[in-house]
Order: structure tokens, then C-alpha cells, then sequence
């Protein structure tokens, strides 16, 4: 244990400050905190701020404990990548520079800082044995609300539905939380695009719900739609990409700017996304699933423009340059279909 992950008790920070970022200087670093809820014999973890550019998860934590709520249960409340959210403009950095995505790391190897941070948060959570995890996100790019998990079991749709009315069933193998955590239930939340408003609001009321109510998982089936999520859209190394209105000069692919008001719609074959060289090489859309490249099935070249070959559903598309090129710049879904 390399004690990277501080652990208090909410009493143990005094009076919280009004503002998200002094809240952030107060906690100094990734810290857990522990609230004492009014079953002790019972446990719920929420994990935020992975990514230091999604802010929505830690105003929801601040604005909670600031509220004095007391949960039906003990909550763990572990706020991760401070110092990438501290860094100047504030919530502008996904991680600093040198540093590895920390959702990419709890798969292992639990090497460097990163890696030992990720180690730790996963022990905070196996220690607590709690009854559900969920982990608060936003998005880069125009979104609903909606829920990631690798089970779309009823528990999991059920803490789903405490935020959103849509579950996206991935079976990537990236080092995200989600996936390192699987002895009990546990999702991602998307709540909405970093810096909304509504995100914010979606993040708090999920999580008051989450924190408060007596119990968890009732009986009945939740109302949540459930997507399959085969592919990624990716550029290939060392493509120049751009964003904008206009075909940039001095980029290998350009992306139209209003791209990301597509998520979760059905593109219907031949919509124009961008423009391109004479051939659709820059992007690759990979079907994890299958392991096969489906580049030529759903994307072609005609014109300088870069089109849908066929109909896709997009989701998590970003117009962020260097998050697309650390990541990916889609991800494609289909629903799910009604079981036999």
C-alpha cells in the first residue's frame, strides 16, 4: 500500500467551502470518504473524478455532503484525479501530462503512480464490501444521460435507472472501473456533457437516490432500454484531425464541428461527417466483438467527404481533437434484441 489514497471520515474535513474547487484544495489529493449512514451494517460506494475534465460527479458528492443528508447506509464517496481537475483552467485536463488515463488502469499492470492509485481505489472498494458501486462520468460531446456497464442484469439496470432510462451492455476490455469490479453491482453513469448544468443536476438527484433509499434493488424489471456496443471508431496513428465548418488545410481528416448531435440517433447511409483524402483510411471502426477491422462495411470516401456507408448509432462521439486521438471518436450501438 502506497498510501496515494487519503481516508476520512466527512467530520474529518470540518465545515466543507461553498465552491467545488475549494472543496477539491481541501480534500489535497484522491481521497475516500466515508459517511455513516443509518444501516452500519451495510455499504454503497461512489467513485468520481477518474477524469479530471468531468466535473459532474464531484459537484454532485460536494453539494450532498454539503446537505447534511444522512444515507440509509454507510457511503463511501472516493474522489480520484484531483490534481488533473485542480490544473489550471480548473476541469479542463483529462489527466496531466505524463500521466496514464486511470480508467484504463484497473485491469492492471498496477504499475507507476496510476497504477498503484487505481490498486488502491479497487481495495478501498473491496475492503467496504459494499452492496453497489456506481461511477459518476460526463461526456465530451452532446449526450442523454445513460448507464455502461459489462451486465445487463436487473441490479445493474436498476441503479441505471436512479439516473437514466438507457443501459449500453459494452464488452470492451479497456482497464476501466467497471470492468475490474465485478463481485458486486456495479455501473458507469454518464450523466451528460462536462460543464452542463443539467449534467449536474442529473448527477446530484441519481445520487441523493442512490445514497438515501432504503433499498436498493426491488423485484420488478426498470424501464432502461439496453444497447450493445460492438465497435469503436478510431483514428489510425499519426492522422492530423481537425474540427470545424470547413475542411482544415492542414488536416489529414476534418470533422464537421456539429458532429456530437447525432449521439444515440440512427445515421441514416450516406450522411456526410467530415471530409477526408480520397479514401476513409484515416478512421478505423473495429468491431471488438468479432475482432474484425469494418472500416469499408460502415464508412466510405466520395467527393472529399466522409459518409456512412450504412445505418450506425452512434454514442460518446466527441469533437475534442485529443481526446478523440488519446481514445476514440465513437463508439457504435444496436439494441439489444428481446431474448427467445
Amino acid at each position: 500500500m502506497t498510501g496515494l489514497l487519503r481516508h476520512v471520515s466527512v467530520s474529518d474535513l470540518g465545515a466543507l467551502p461553498e465552491t467545488d474547487a475549494a472543496f477539491l484544495r481541501r480534500l489535497g489529493g484522491p481521497t475516500a470518504i466515508r459517511v455513516a449512514g443509518r444501516d452500519r451494517s451495510r455499504t454503497r460506494v461512489a467513485t468520481t473524478l477518474l477524469h479530471g475534465n468531468e466535473p459532474s460527479g464531484t459537484r454532485a458528492a460536494h453539494a450532498w455532503l454539503r446537505s447534511g443528508a444522512v444515507p440509509a447506509v454507510d457511503a463511501l464517496l472516493i474522489v480520484a484525479n484531483v490534481a488533473a481537475a485542480l490544473e489550471p483552467p480548473g476541469f479542463a485536463w483529462r489527466t496531466l501530462p505524463e500521466h496514464r488515463d486511470l480508467n484504463r488502469c484497473f485491469l492492471g499492470p498496477f504499475d507507476g503512480g496510476d497504477g498503484a492509485l487505481a490498486r488502491e481505489i479497487l481495495d478501498a472498494i473491496e475492503e467496504a464490501a459494499p452492496e453497489a458501486v456506481i461511477d459518476l462520468h460526463n461526456n465530451s460531446g452532446h449526450n442523454p444521460p445513460y448507464g455502461v456497464g459489462p451486465d445487463p442484469d436487473p441490479r445493474s439496470l436498476e441503479l441505471v435507472s436512479l439516473f437514466a432510462d438507457r443501459f449500453v451492455w459494452s464488452r470492451l476490455r479497456l482497464g476501466a472501473l467497471v470492468e475490474a469490479v465485478r463481485s458486486m453491482p456495479c455501473v458507469t453513469v454518464e450523466a451528460g456533457r462536462s460543464g452542463d448544468p443539467a449534467a449536474d443536476a442529473v448527477a446530484l438527484g441519481g445520487l441523493a437516490r442512490f445514497l438515501e433509499r432504503d433499498t436498493l434493488f426491488a423485484s420488478e424489471s426498470p424501464l432502461v432500454q439496453v444497447l450493445e456496443m460492438p465497435m469503436r471508431a478510431r483514428l489510425r496513428p499519426g492522422v492530423r484531425l481537425a474540427v470545424g465548418e470547413a475542411p482544415a488545410p492542414d488536416a489529414d481528416l476534418t470533422l464537421s464541428s456539429d458532429l456530437d448531435r447525432h449521439n444515440f440517433e440512427r445515421v441514416e447511409a450516406g450522411t456526410a461527417i467530415g471530409w477526408c483524402s480520397a479514401t476513409a483510411a484515416e478512421l478505423v471502426v473495429f468491431d471488438d466483438e468479432l475482432g474484425r477491422d469494418r472500416t469499408d462495411d460502415y464508412l466510405e470516401a466520395s467527393g472529399g467527404r466522409l459518409r456512412t456507408r450504412r445505418p450506425i448509432v452512434p454514442i460518446m462521439i466527441t469533437t475534442d481533437p485529443a481526446i478523440a486521438a488519446a481514445d476514440c471518436l465513437f463508439y457504435a450501438v444496436r439494441e439489444r434484441a428481446p431474448a427467445d
